[in-house]
């Protein structure tokens, strides 16, 4: 299997990214670098990739932004949780959590 990248089932990039708003406020780019970190360099989500997935979000009232200055004093949209993006958080890993288990209980069955 070795450490490429993994394909991420649908819905499952939601989640992700709202996972690594909990840590707080942060630019895109710090988005897809907390993914990348929590999950050990599994999931990878490329510059391409990253506003197509974090503007359907926004536009559910998941998540807000500001505009300040990234690590190179450049302008950045600046994403955090909203209170709607807190109980969608919830929703989603309880969600995460039966599809895991019923993927796990499958794998295991004879």
């Amino acid at each position: 299997m070795g450490s490429e990248p993994t394909t991420l089932l649908q819905g499952t990039l939601d989640l992700l990214i709202l996972k690594s708003l909990v840590a707080g406020e942060m630019p895109g780019l710090g988005v897809s670098r907390r993914i990348q970190q929590i999950t050990s360099g599994t999931f990878v989500v490329k510059r391409g990739s990253r506003f197509p997935a974090l503007h359907p979000i926004e536009e559910e009232g998941w998540i807000s932004f500001f505009w300040g200055d990234s690590e190179n004093n450049r302008g950045a949209k600046y994403y955090r949780l909203s209170k709607a993006g807190w109980k969608q958080f919830e929703v989603e890993t309880k969600r995460w959590d039966r599809i895991s288990l019923a993927i796990a209980q499958t794998l295991e069955a004879s």
